[in-house]
């Protein structure tokens, strides 16, 4: 490994460490455990499916936008996870605190934040009244896969990226 790929990885176990080590309460636990489901399989499909069938138009509209945005951004991880394997970080740093079972399939990128970011962000773009908290709502999912210890940062900046661009393509594609 070169000095500087070296050097970032350091700093990204850093950053790691620090979320997933020194920042536990009893009250985040609760909470990441939680709101990390929002970013999960069984949610976003169901809430998006929910969405389709249930919102006037042109609601309805960007909800077949995230749920085509949805799709589409797991084709990008499957193919990263199987050509570009990463241990997750609870193998690489022994110090991980886990809180739920550990994941079998690879860490790198977040699966979890791809999909929220996938499917909030057609709602971010046609209703900017709503983009803060979808926004925040996303991050917080991408953040709990780190405090969880499933996923290093670099795992959940490409997953928002991938979810992010899926949802921009999808929506200026289907808008």
């Amino acid at each position: 490994m070169g000095r500087v790929v070296w050097w970032l990885y350091e700093q990204e176990c850093s950053v790691f460490r620090f979320v997933n080590l020194k920042c536990h309460s009893r009250f985040l636990t609760s909470f990441f455990g939680w709101v990390t489901h929002v970013g999960g399989a069984r949610a976003t499909i169901i809430s998006t499916l929910l969405l389709c069938l249930f919102l006037p138009s042109p609601s309805s509209l960007w909800a077949i936008q995230s749920a085509i945005a949805l799709a589409i951004s797991h084709l990008p991880v499957h193919l990263i996870k199987k050509h570009y394997p990463r241990h997750r970080p609870y193998l690489s740093i022994p110090e991980t605190k886990m809180l739920v079972l550990p994941l079998k399939d690879h860490s790198f990128p977040s699966g979890h934040t791809t999909a929220v970011f996938s499917v909030l962000t057609p709602f971010m773009l046609h209703v900017p009244s709503l983009f803060i908290p979808l926004l925040t709502l996303a991050s917080l999912v991408g953040l709990s896969r780190i405090y969880l210890g499933h996923h290093y940062p670099s795992d959940v900046l490409v997953g928002a990226f991938l979810g992010v661009g899926s949802g921009v393509l999808v929506s200026i594609l289907f808008g």
